[in-house]
């Protein structure tokens, strides 16, 4: 298996953990590089910014963290690569966005603000896309409610179970930027040797298969 099939595995494995716009990327798969992009999505400064901004979501700890993972190249590459020109574009956005609000708010640039400023303006944008995301799935709710024909919604009762495993249609969402780098971060982290192997619990040749094991207290999850 390689890396790329890796990060696929892990996303289905994630489910609800991952923006629609992430869940979208890998039902269509990473097989068709974007060709609007002329070789380079981001300058030097955007791809040290992405690396930060990965390091204060997963920082290291009593692990390394998304820096020492490698996890910022993952990032850039996966954008430019696998994702649509909508959600690549609004990644920019937020990277310049990001830049903006730590020079209004600290009159410096994000590289040069302490990690606790950091972590305040990420605090800040996680909140902000929460609430955006939520506005957004409530007026999708209340479009679909009223569209539903009562006929058509018993034929679907009547045939959830049959239906229930049939792939769902591709999510659609407006791209953000903090939901496409968090969710990026955790894939490029936990696909990766480092959050693999220090993160997690890995065990090379694992044996026997045990479907229910109870961990200790502070024990790490299996990788």
């Amino acid at each position: 298996m390689d890396r790329r099939e890796a990060v696929r595995n892990m996303a289905f494995l994630m489910g609800g953990a991952l923006s629609a716009t992430t869940i979208g990327v890998f039902l269509d798969s990473c097989n068709s590089p974007s060709t609007k992009t002329n070789g380079k999505l981001f300058d030097d400064n955007q791809l040290k910014l992405i690396t930060e901004v990965a390091d204060i979501i997963i920082p290291t700890t009593s692990s390394p963290g998304a820096k020492a993972a490698g996890v910022g190249p993952f990032i850039a590459l996966m954008v430019k690569d696998c994702y649509p020109e909508d959600a690549q574009k609004a990644f920019v956005k937020g990277l310049d966005a990001l830049e903006e609000q730590s020079k209004d708010q600290f009159k410096k640039s994000f590289l040069e603000i302490s990690p606790a400023e950091r972590t305040q303006l990420l605090s800040k944008l996680r909140e902000e896309t929460i609430a955006a995301t939520k506005a957004e799935q409530d007026k999708q709710k209340e479009a679909d409610a009223q569209k539903t024909d009562p006929d058509k919604a018993k034929s679907q009762t009547e045939n959830a179970g049959f239906a229930s495993i049939l792939p769902k249609d591709k999510p659609k969402t407006e791209p953000r930027f903090f939901s496409i780098i968090r969710d990026l971060t955790l894939l490029g982290y936990f696909t990766s040797e480092i959050g693999a192997t220090k993160a997690m619990a890995y065990v090379d040749i694992p044996g026997r298969y045990d479907g229910c094991v109870d961990l200790k207290p502070g024990q790490k999850v299996w990788a």
